[in-house]
């Protein structure tokens, strides 16, 4: 009779099974206990080592977990001190009361502290997966900074959960570097999130319109990342490098929208350091070769980052300066979160090409009360991430893009997608402070929100693809650029007479419209920060007769594209949709360029000619062209 010996891992795995009781009682008095992280907190040691009243000034380090942190309790400060590298909800209040430290340090930086041994680790508490047939355990939803501090801590106790699931990537961890292991059976720890609601889906929109196919994503989890994804239904391969994601993921997994098949790096892998998450995530996760984990001084290693093209970084902020200094770790003088992974990405997002990082941040906060958009960051306040490497700021009122800007223009763009409420105090500071122009026009609570609705791209005649949105305030520069590239005759046919420059003073009133009384399209080279504007329409309402006189330009080098077209079809239908009921404008009597497209507008128009050579021309949009009209009685059938 044959028989099989045992491996000589599994007579050392029972070896070293022992309670959780017994597990911890090499804790000693003075020394560093790293808790493994996230939904992979080994909950059983975890309150063992709580349970243990002989111990006294012991450390405990880790950054977010999902358990109840009994050792930051006030009646456990004289055995416990925790050192939040991140701050999670349930160590906030130990930390604001000054029972528990904070280390600001970047993610991806973590790690060396351990293994330098700046900061040694004499026992490190661990989740893992239970062991395959090599005796390698993995380390299940959270490898961060839990592997380095695996490798590096001189007493590693695992707790060996049946119902973690077993992941793929450089994540493993065998029997044989682990000291005592205690066996549980129980669920990780979940962290669902609700449905994204009307707000996150608004600043989602416009996060969704500086996304492309085939870029590859950082997020984190909460209403606003999972907003984003919903909101990415229509791309086409897009990827995954993110230290976390949560269950918002799955459903463009599995309608083949995430599919990582154009990342640079680690093709065809969704890939992360940690998940947090439902049950229905950690089961996806479970043996999955398309999901690798890795530790996060390797996720978020910004060159690391840097070398997937198109990365696009996501993540939130507590509130932004008129400068761009980001605060995402604490509200004032109060440590609120941490500074986590954000520069880490933001700057490896900006390093990539074709990359963009991106702060998120509702508006306003406390029902409205605030706003999160300041003149100065509050006393205290911690700056995250520096105003130069901000990029691009969105809220729901839309996207600043900062790089490389002014601080005026900075100034006038967070201005410009702050709540209306509170645009015009921003600005008054603005012009206290020097920021902005002295004679910059000034705001009213009144100021009208932007119709994002109105955004769209276009196709123009030689098939190339064009973006049309409402001017912004902010356009000054585009504006300016354009006209200093028109030729002597675009000048005089838009203006009347010859206009040698453009500056400041005059080019504001250009900018500013109230989207209803007043619209104003432009059409630019594409959506991206760089775009050139090459045409634009405009009309203003005369409250007396409900008729806009409105006006037309276009860039010399783009006419005869379609772009005049396109214009006047689409301020006609943003005027009739505003109750106008026809748009007057003048022409000059050699302009027949623009005299054609009026007569080609498909509604009847009158044109008069005035003694100084101009035509008077109206639109009347309630009569369509009879020529039309007849076509149109041609085309039925005879009864």
């Amino acid at each position: 009779m044959c028989t099989i010996d045992k491996p000589a891992w599994q007579e050392r795995y029972a070896d070293k099974v022992v309670s959780a009781e017994r597990a911890v009682a090499c804790v000693r008095h003075g020394q560093r206990v790293f808790l493994g992280s996230g939904a992979a907190e080994p909950r059983t040691l975890v309150e063992a080592l709580a349970a243990r009243e002989d111990l006294a000034d012991t450390e405990i380090v880790h950054i977010l977990t999902l358990g109840v942190a009994a050792y930051a309790q006030p009646r456990f400060s004289d055995r416990f001190r925790h050192n939040a590298y991140f701050i999670g909800p349930n160590v906030r209040n130990a930390v604001a009361e000054g029972r528990a430290d904070y280390t600001p340090i970047f993610l991806s930086e973590i790690p060396m502290l351990f293994r330098s041994g700046r900061v040694g680790i004499d026992v490190a508490l661990i989740g893992v997966s239970t062991p395959d047939e090599h005796g390698y355990c993995t380390y299940g939803v959270s490898t961060d900074i839990v592997k380095a501090a695996a490798e590096s801590a001189r007493v590693v106790i695992a707790e060996v959960n049946a119902q973690m699931p077993r992941v793929w990537g450089n994540c493993l961890i065998h029997v044989r570097d682990l000291d005592k292991l205690v066996p549980s059976d129980q669920p990780v720890l979940e962290a669902v999130q609700g449905e994204p609601d009307e707000l996150s889906q608004r600043i989602a929109g416009h996060v969704a319109n500086l996304v492309e196919d085939g870029a590859t994503l950082q997020l984190g989890v909460g209403k606003i990342p999972d907003a984003i994804l919903h909101n990415l239904e229509g791309f086409k391969d897009l990827g995954i490098h993110t230290e976390m994601f949560s269950d918002g993921i799955l459903p463009l997994i599995e309608k083949g929208v995430i599919t990582n098949a154009k990342k640079t790096l680690h093709r065809g892998k969704t890939v992360a350091s940690f998940v947090m998450g439902s049950r229905k995530l950690y089961d996806f996760i479970d043996n999955n070769p398309s999901v690798e984990f890795y530790p996060t001084e390797y996720v978020n290693d910004p060159y690391i980052i840097a070398r997937n093209d198109k990365m696009i970084s996501i993540n939130a902020a507590l509130e932004v300066d008129l400068t761009g200094q980001v605060c995402a770790d604490s509200l004032g003088i109060v440590f609120y979160n941490g500074i986590g992974g954000q520069v880490d990405f933001t700057r490896g997002a900006a390093r990539s090409k074709g990359g963009k990082p991106i702060i998120v941040l509702p508006s306003t906060a406390a029902n409205g009360t605030i706003s999160r958009i300041v003149a100065q960051l509050k006393p205290g306040a911690a700056v995250t991430t520096s105003r130069a490497d901000v990029h691009y700021v969105v809220t729901e009122h839309g996207v600043a893009y900062l790089h490389g800007k002014s601080i005026r223009e900075r100034a006038m763009a967070l201005i410009q997608i702050a709540d209306p409420l509170f645009r015009p105090c921003l600005l008054n500071e603005a012009k206290t402070r020097n920021l902005v122009y002295a004679d910059q026009i000034d705001l009213t609570p009144a100021t009208p929100l932007y119709p994002d609705e109105l955004e769209r791209w276009i196709t123009l005649r030689d098939k190339t693809k064009a973006f049309m949105r409402p001017l912004k305030l902010t356009d000054e520069r585009l504006f300016r650029e354009m006209f200093y590239k028109l030729s002597d005759r675009s000048v005089h046919n838009r203006f009347f007479h010859m206009i040698e420059a453009l500056p400041h003073e005059k080019l504001q009133a250009f900018l500013r419209v109230d989207y209803d009384a007043d619209m104003a399209l432009v059409v630019l080279t594409d959506s991206s920060e760089n775009a050139e504007m090459i045409g634009i329409a405009h009309y203003s309402k005369n409250p007396r007769t409900n008729i806009a006189d409105s006006a037309y330009l276009v860039r010399d080098d783009c006419q005869g594209r379609g772009i005049g077209t396109i214009l006047l079809n689409a301020l006609i239908d943003a005027a009739r949709a505003h109750g106008i009921a026809g748009f007057t404008a003048d022409v000059l009597s050699t302009n027949l360029t623009m005299l054609r497209l009026f007569h080609k507008c498909g509604y009847t128009v009158q044109s008069e000619l005035e003694e100084d050579g101009e035509y008077k021309v109206t639109i009347a949009f309630s009569k369509k062209r009879r020529r039309a009209r007849a076509r149109s009685a041609k085309s039925k059938p005879k009864n």
